[in-house]
């Protein structure tokens, strides 16, 4: 069965694959085996929840450009995940390990105490933001709790993983 997945699957071209599931089901009436395509919107492939109604919690985002960016968001999503949901300008190179600086965020001084304190893994990787401040953090490791609703983020003018579009 495997050997045919792979075969079947190999038909399609790679971009398709992307955005569609293709899976197999036995046929209760036949006993034969069905295949099903599933398909998804492309952002339900993220990693952030659909707040549930009277839960929503907000967040700002301020560019380099100065403009502002409100949205809301469920408890338990991260501030890199969300930023890249919303197609802001964050990289985010590893991923969210923890392993980069590119998800470098400045957090508003109002906020930053409720922010849990950041482990060595964090600080490390902070001493290699570029334009590091008293309330930077990574936004990988940044999760949205009430606490947290209505914070406001900066994201820098630049990164260490430098980018063309960073010198237009």
């Amino acid at each position: 069965m495997f050997r045919n997945l792979i075969q079947i699957t190999n038909r399609f071209p790679k971009k398709l694959m992307i955005s569609q599931s293709l899976t197999h089901r036995a046929n209760p009436l036949s006993k034969t085996l069905v295949s099903h395509f599933h398909q998804t919107a492309f952002r339900a492939h993220g990693h952030i929840h659909k707040p549930k109604p009277g839960e929503e919690l907000h967040i700002t985002f301020i560019t380099k450009d100065g403009e502002q960016f409100t949205y809301e968001v469920a408890e338990g999503d991260n501030i890199l995940d969300i930023a890249q949901a919303h197609n802001l300008d964050m990289e985010g190179a590893c991923g969210g390990s923890c392993a980069c600086s590119t998800c470098h965020v400045i957090v508003d001084p109002e906020f930053y105490d409720e922010i849990p304190e950041p482990d060595d893994d964090e600080n490390d990787m902070l001493d290699l933001a570029f334009g590091l401040t008293e309330t930077s953090r990574l936004g990988c490791q940044v999760k949205m709790t009430k606490e947290l609703d209505g914070i406001r983020v900066a994201l820098p003018a630049m990164t260490r993983n430098l980018q063309n579009k960073d010198f237009k």
